[in-house]
């Protein structure tokens, strides 16, 4: 099986770190410009923009990809999105000069607006029944109002900042994107594909969570069980030879801090906090 991954850019880094913590190692490394082995032989890496991995995908060179929604979006390939992976969040926003009078999606009617994204813009308009030129460009996006090349934009922004340097103010959101796992519908339920699934969404499940272990005095069981619920409830193994039992449980991280002063005040003791590499849930 072949995952088309992002060969370069700030989706790069992320995705093979992903892989790794799945259990997915390379064994060959990240830097053969087309493809790596990994450690699981049925399994190999390929390498490829972020903008083409839908077509490797649509068209049969990989069986699952890791890119951006939008660019899923903007291919129209009809993939299917298999798992959100939480990172490379970013919105594509419509945007027009402050200083100009465009204030809704309605006063764009019969004008110009510059993208790299002309099928997500086009059929945004479409849905708002809208009908402007499409202006494709391939970069410096954010100038093309001020040089009369077009009366407003749709182009990815993060934070807003690049957006308000060039003097652009937000009309509207036009899509919200972050990194996600895709496969053709006719792959989506084959058995590695769906393994890989899993571990990815076992990594993530674990991120924000932790390990508690610790000795309880058996009378306050019921109050430690009320305090840390867990997965289905914490897991309680008795200790031979004394009236302590030993208690695990998976807590989210945000509440470890207040979870262990309570447990302490109980009697807890001996209380260990890990950190969970992944979680099968």
């Amino acid at each position: 099986m072949r995952i088309a991954v992002p060969n370069k850019g700030r989706l790069h880094d992320p995705t093979l770190d992903l892989l790794e913590r799945a259990g997915l190692h390379l064994v060959d490394g990240a830097d053969r410009k087309l493809y790596a082995d990994t450690v699981d032989p049925d399994v190999t890496v390929l390498f490829a923009r972020a903008a083409d991995i839908p077509e490797y995908v649509a068209d049969g060179a990989a069986d699952i990809g890791i890119t951006g929604y939008d660019q899923e979006q903007e291919s129209e390939t009809g993939l299917v999105d298999l798992l959100d992976l939480g990172y490379g969040s970013c919105r594509l926003v419509l945007a027009s000069p402050e200083e100009g009078d465009i204030e809704t999606v309605a006063d764009l009617d019969g004008g110009t607006v510059a993208t790299e994204f002309p099928n997500i813009t086009r059929n945004y308009f479409a849905d708002k029944a809208v009908d402007v030129d499409i202006a494709e460009v391939s970069g410096a996006t954010e100038l093309t109002p001020h040089v009369d090349i077009a009366d407003a934009i749709v182009d990815i922004t993060s934070t807003g900042t690049t957006l308000r340097m060039n003097r652009l103010g937000i009309v509207d959101e036009v899509l919200d994107s972050s990194v996600r796992l895709f496969a053709r519908p006719d792959t989506k339920d084959n058995e590695k594909v769906q393994q890989v699934t899993t571990a990815l969404a076992s990594v993530l499940s674990a991120e924000d969570k932790r390990y508690l272990m610790m000795n309880v005095p058996e009378e306050q069981l019921q109050d430690v069980k009320d305090v840390i619920p867990g997965m289905g409830g914490p897991t309680v193994m008795d200790i031979a030879g004394g009236e302590m039992v030993a208690v695990h449980a998976v807590v989210e991280e945000s509440r470890v801090f207040e979870t262990i002063s309570d447990l302490k005040e109980m009697g807890a003791s001996d209380i260990l906090v890990t950190e969970i590499e992944r979680l099968v849930e």
